[in-house]
Parts: C-alpha cells; sequence; structure tokens
C-alpha cells in the first residue's frame, strides 16, 4: 500500500565543524547590533556562553576568534593596533543572513525584475494570455499549437486550413527598472524608550539590498540617513550605522532624496522611509530650527510642500511609521495624502515583508 509513514524527527547530531557556523550566526546577529564592533561583540559572546555554555572542551571562544581571523571575516585594524574590524566578507555574509531572514520567500522566487500592466508584441516576458492575431504582431508570437487547434475546430480535419482569422498570439509583459531611495531615520527616538529600532531598519535595509543585487539587477538603490541633517551612505557602510543624538529633520532627507532620484534616468522612481518619530528639526541660514514639543506648523507645512513637490514628479513616497500615537498618524495621513503615496502603521515586526510587497507589487509603473 502507497502512501506516507510519519514518525518522531530526531534532528541529527551535529557534525564536527557546525560549532564554527552556529557561532557565527550569533556574532553576525551581534556585531549589526554592536554597530560593528568586534570587541563589543566577542565580549556580549563570552557572556553568553558563561551563561548558556555554548561551547564546549573541544571548542572553545577562543579557537573561534582564531578561526574568525583565519577564515577572513574579522582583521587587524591598521589605524588602532590590537583592535579588529569585520572584513567586507563579513559584509556580505550580513546581508545575506538579513535576505534569508526577512525575505526567505525569494529562495524559489520568480525570474527577476518588475512587471507591469501593459502587454503587446513589444513585451520582454511571455505570459499565459492569448489574443487574436492582429496586423504587426511577430511571427514568433504566434502560438501554433492554439492556431491549429482553432483551424480544426472552424474548419474540420478532412478539409484543414488555417487563416488568419484561426491564428492566436501570446501575451508579453513589459519589465521596467525602478530606482529607489530609502530613508532611514537615526534621530535619538530610534533607541529610546527601552526599544532598539534601529537594528531591525538597517536588517531590512540590507536585505532590500542584497534582493535588489540578486533579483533586480538594473534596479538602483540609494540609502539616507537623516538626523539633524541628511547624508548618503554606502551599503557596506549599513552595519556599522548608529544612531546619533539628533533631532528629525526630514525636511533634509527629502530634498536629498528627491534630488538624488533627479539624476536618475528610470522612468520609475520611488521613496521608502522609515521612521518613528516627527520632524522636529529645519535647517535655516542662522542654524538649525528646532522644536521637540509636538508638530511644528513651520516644519510640518514644509514636509507637506515637499510631499506635494514629489508628488508631481511622480515620485511616491511609502512611509514606514514606526509609531502610534493618534497626533503622528494624522500628520503621515497627511503628508501621504499631499503626496498620494502609501503609509504602513506598524511595529518592528513584519517590517521586511511590509517593504517587500510594497517594492515587489510596484503598483505605479509607466513606460
Amino acid at each position: 500500500m502507497k502512501g506516507y509513514r510519519f514518525t518522531e524527527y530526531i534532528p541529527p547530531e551535529a557534525k564536527e565543524g557546525d560549532k564554527f557556523s552556529e557561532l557565527l550566526k550569533m556574532f553576525l546577529e551581534l556585531i549589526n547590533i554592536t554597530g560593528g564592533d568586534v570587541s563589543e561583540t566577542m565580549n556580549w559572546l563570552n557572556n553568553l556562553d558563561r551563561q548558556y555554555t555554548i561551547t564546549d572542551n573541544t571548542y572553545g571562544m577562543g579557537d573561534f576568534y582564531k578561526d574568525l581571523k583565519d577564515k577572513g571575516f574579522i582583521k587587524e585594524d591598521l589605524n588602532t593596533q590590537g583592535e579588529f574590524t569585520i572584513t567586507a566578507k563579513s559584509e556580505q555574509k550580513i546581508r545575506q543572513s538579513a535576505l534569508e531572514e526577512i525575505f526567505g520567500k525569494l529562495k524559489k522566487g520568480q525570474k527577476g525584475d518588475h512587471k507591469t500592466p501593459l502587454t503587446g508584441n513589444q513585451g520582454d516576458e511571455t505570459t499565459s494570455d492569448r489574443r487574436p492575431f492582429q496586423f504587426g504582431d511577430a511571427l514568433g508570437q504566434i502560438s501554433m499549437t492554439d492556431s491549429i487547434r482553432n483551424a480544426q475546430i472552424n474548419h474540420g480535419i478532412d478539409n484543414f486550413s488555417i487563416n488568419e482569422n484561426d491564428l492566436e498570439v501570446v501575451e508579453k509583459e513589459h519589465k521596467t527598472q525602478t530606482s529607489t531611495v530609502l530613508m532611514i531615520d537615526i534621530s535619538h527616538s530610534m533607541i529610546l524608550y527601552g526599544e532598539d529600532r534601529i537594528t531591525p531598519a538597517k536588517k531590512v535595509a540590507m536585505a532590500l539590498a542584497e534582493m535588489i543585487k540578486r533579483k533586480y539587477k538594473k534596479d538602483t538603490l540609494d540609502i539616507i540617513v537623516f538626523g539633524n541633517d541628511a547624508w548618503q551612505i554606502k551599503i557596506k557602510d549599513l552595519p556599522y550605522l548608529q544612531v546619533g543624538p539628533y533631532h528629525t529633520n526630514t525636511v533634509a532627507g527629502l530634498e536629498l532624496a528627491m534630488d538624488l532620484l533627479r539624476r536618475r534616468k528610470t522612468t520609475n522612481k520611488q521613496i521608502f522611509m522609515i521612521t518613528d518619530g516627527k520632524p522636529s528639526c529645519l535647517k535655516e541660514a542662522g542654524g538649525y530650527y528646532k522644536n521637540s514639543f509636538g508638530l511644528d506648523r513651520k516644519i510640518v507645512n514644509k514636509c507637506l510642500t515637499l510631499a506635494s513637490q514629489a508628488r508631481r514628479l511622480r515620485i511616491p513616497i511609502t512611509t514606514f511609521m514606526i509609531a502610534s500615537d493618534p497626533y503622528l498618524k494624522e500628520f503621515i495621513h497627511e503628508f501621504t495624502e499631499a503626496n498620494n503615496g502609501n503609509a504602513y502603521y506598524s511595529g518592528l515586526k513584519g517590517l521586511g515583508d511590509m517593504i517587500f510587497e510594497d517594492y515587489s507589487r510596484n503598483k505605479k509603473k509607466r513606460m
């Protein structure tokens, strides 16, 4: 009798050498939290080892530290004698781990590039849709199986013939390129109230960067951080990103994002903004204008003006609001309405999934 027999699952015994892989996962997770500080990360690992007995007599923490050096995950900092930093290999491994954790569904993902609702004989990728042949359709688009079937139905087998009315063609979809700017709030509030919000934001940024490099190779991703000011960072700098004693200059972030997108030649452009606080800072000729005690009309109006400007430039802004204050939600609602974009009010859980869905959906496509 054919069928399935279910038995109790007994995990395989750990093989020799797996201890390094187990510790490496923990190391990469902690190095992201510590902002790339190898010494602090190793101290955390040693404390965890004392509490949970991760290592044993055959493989100790000293062996792991030596393997990190030998395998090229850390290197000695030439500027600081005796100190070690992570290498490009570690940076890539961190992005890969973030991708697998957040966008694990991509392991069996479809062919890359963003699809649009537009179809026709000049498309890039075939679909399952069929339509009658029209003058100008390429011969390579003709579905011979469907066309012969139509001819048999219309004319019979004994007197078989095929004409233009029997022909069916395969529809094609266009694929687009997208330029994205990801804005990350690094104001002090991202670590207030006992909650680390910057680490998940960094992890999402690294996963998005790795996804684009693998799946959407023709797309571009620029990353901006904003506090009192806004500046662009490279993907390789993400593990080292830390929150500063900053206010939230959303205006500076939006201005820089729009400036970067103006330089891009792609038709489809978008901005993702991860923030947990209200805009509380502007840069003026005489210095910084700051107000942390509520929504400042002067700052809010400037943000709404930029949202409208982005809308005229056909740049949708998707805001991921990691906060639940009613008055902040009201501001984001006004901001989103002015831009005709999207907004998600969410905690940290599921942030990566939401960004992936919004990115891959890519609703507003123009050819």
